[in-house]
């Protein structure tokens, strides 16, 4: 399947896959096991299930390491990123090429599609319908993001003093691309001729604190797709912003000398009609 419906800015961006897969968060079990949870997928031994938008698996490794051994389907258009996930050789996942508005998957086969980090990327009626069609009757949609406060809603107040610079940084480079932090993905479901899955959308937000070095954090903020083409000075100066936020004797840390980042796992879920 070609990748038009990925944004040009993302196609670039994600073709660092194994940067990608180094610097992201990895979904705990806790996360997965919260999600499951709320869709009523706990403990049942080998349902089928779709992970739309896997990238190189982060959500997908989570799913595979479950005791009730899922028969997984990841499916993603990129090229680069299949293949770092296909090279972890998951238990229980095939891998396919897709995106959300075109899935290689049988008719009426999938007891659950999820979308981990990714739903934002394909949040129309198109992708809606097509999943529709690959779920059972009385299937879920469920979405999550791990989303840290410097890269959350314009509106939200983050924690500490230098996730908000960075949030600031970030807002200040954005480049309209629809990303989780737009919120503009919520609005598909409450659109004229969504008729394929129920209203309104289960919605569940877990607030998380973790530590992480300076310099595991700057690698993460390069994997963002608004900042991994950045080159020479843009580069620099966004580094020197970073550097300059984390350089406060307010920011907290551990013993480790690791800096506390805030956030939110954010759950939402559907069933199909």
């Amino acid at each position: 399947m070609p990748t038009q419906g990925l944004a040009p800015i993302a196609q670039s961006a994600f073709s660092k896959a194994s940067a990608y897969d180094k610097n992201r968060p990895v979904y705990t079990s806790t996360e997965a096991n919260e999600l499951l949870t709320l869709i009523g997928l706990n403990g049942r031994q080998g349902a089928r299930v779709v992970d739309l938008g896997a990238g190189t698996g982060l959500f997908t490794e989570a799913l595979a390491a479950r005791p009730e051994e899922f028969d997984i389907i990841a499916v993603d258009p990129h090229d680069d990123m299949r293949a770092e996930l296909e090279r972890k050789a998951l238990r229980g996942v095939t891998v396919r090429k897709g995106w959300g508005s075109e899935i290689a998957v049988e008719d009426g086969t999938v007891d659950v599609v999820f979308a981990a980090q990714a739903f934002h990327w394909f949040a129309n009626l198109d992708a809606l319908q097509e999943i529709r069609r690959i779920l059972k009757p009385n299937g879920y949609l469920a979405l999550l993001w791990h989303v840290d406060d410097y890269n959350g809603f314009q509106s939200d107040i983050p924690a500490t003093e230098w996730e908000r610079i960075i949030k600031e940084h970030i807002w200040q480079h954005d480049d309209n691309v629809p990303r989780f932090r737009h919120g503009k993905w919520r609005e598909i479901f409450n659109s004229p001729g969504q008729t394929f899955f129920e209203q309104p959308v289960g919605q569940k937000d877990v607030p998380f604190t973790y530590y992480a070095s300076v310099d595991a954090l700057w690698g993460r903020l390069r994997t963002y797709s608004q900042f991994t083409n950045l080159e020479g000075a843009e580069m620099q100066a966004l580094r020197d912003k970073f550097d300059a936020a984390l350089s406060g004797d307010n920011v907290p840390r551990n013993e480790a000398g690791d800096v506390a980042v805030h956030g939110r796992t954010h759950y939402v879920w559907t069933k199909a009609i």
